[in-house]
């Protein structure tokens, strides 16, 4: 074992992230726990971004600072702080929240004592944009059933804000799942894959701050919102609800050796897609996907004709 390799390593995924960017950094640097890496990888910021990563790279030597030539959407970017990572503990760190001092300290602890839990996460204050309290979050839905696909179920059909995903993570269970996938809540998706590896730990004090505000990528119709998440899908014919069901079937077959495991989690997600709310969603896809191939041929026709006069 290398005694100098950092066991947690942070990944800081930002794109024009000026506004709340100094204090996102300042409560990660500012951890009793020093044993760590930042690595941040701006996503092509166009505003002060890269002037204020730099800043700390360079008074910092546990801050490791890259940067894309262009932005390649939210998902390749998140993916890449772990991909860069190479440490025992990784740990997401959203560009707008933030952590009390103790949190990495308490999670490392309860990862070390706990060695069959794949996650940490603790409770959580909520915050508005100007950093004010708003109200306590206990995180849900419920993670520290034994059996696999409980913990399975309860993630895919009661999901909430999914903060458990900030927590600190063992790097060797999150190498085994597809981290974030490119269509709107990956993240339960993400969660749901995690749970059939191990349980979650939850530390009953508040030392997560989630912020709420505009310009979370919560905002915004679901649609618009794939685009922002992978640039490289721009003009695309997707139907997101169909992905996420996909993906969910996949997780299943790909992640899960034990027959009773298998079928269990199975039933969840024949359950998830009755649900009519899911089965709107899919009927709704469809028509849209529809509508916007009927727009696309029509367009090609008109241009094919101006073409040929």
């Amino acid at each position: 074992m290398n005694i100098d390799k950092p066991r947690v390593c942070i990944g800081l995924p930002v794109y024009n992230a000026e506004k709340y960017l100094f204090g996102a950094i300042d409560s990660i640097l500012s951890q009793t726990y020093t044993n760590f890496d930042l690595i941040i990888s701006d996503n092509a910021s166009t505003d002060g971004t890269q002037e204020i990563c730099q800043i700390y790279a360079n008074n910092d030597s546990r801050v490791k600072y890259f940067r894309n030539e262009i932005n390649v959407g939210a998902v390749p970017n998140f993916n890449k702080v772990f991909e860069l990572s190479s440490s025992e503990y990784f740990k997401w760190a959203p560009y707008d929240d933030l952590i009390e001092p103790q949190f990495l300290s308490q999670c490392v602890e309860a990862l070390d004592s706990n060695p069959d839990a794949v996650l940490c996460y603790s409770r959580v204050r909520i915050i508005d944009e100007n950093g004010v309290f708003d109200v306590d979050y206990n995180p849900g839905p419920y993670t520290g059933f034994s059996d696999p696909q409980k913990r399975f179920h309860n993630l895919m059909l009661h999901p909430e804000y999914a903060v458990q995903q900030m927590g600190l993570i063992r790097s060797v269970a999150l190498s085994r799942t597809g981290l974030y996938r490119s269509f709107p809540s990956s993240d339960e998706i993400l969660l749901a894959e995690l749970a059939l590896f191990g349980a979650f730990y939850e530390i009953p004090d508040r030392l997560y701050l989630y912020r709420r505000h505009k310009g979370q990528s919560t905002q915004g119709k679901q649609r618009d919102r794939i685009y922002f998440f992978d640039t490289s899908l721009t003009g695309k014919i997707l139907l997101p609800t169909w992905m996420y069901f996909g993906a969910g079937i996949r997780v299943i077959r790909n992640k899960s050796q034990n027959i009773r495991v298998i079928l269990s989690c199975y039933f969840t997600m024949l359950y998830w897609l009755l649900v009519p709310a899911h089965f709107r969603a899919m009927g709704k896809d469809i028509l849209l996907a529809s509508n916007q191939l009927i727009r696309k041929i029509i367009s090609s026709s008109g241009l094919k004709l101006q073409q040929s006069e």
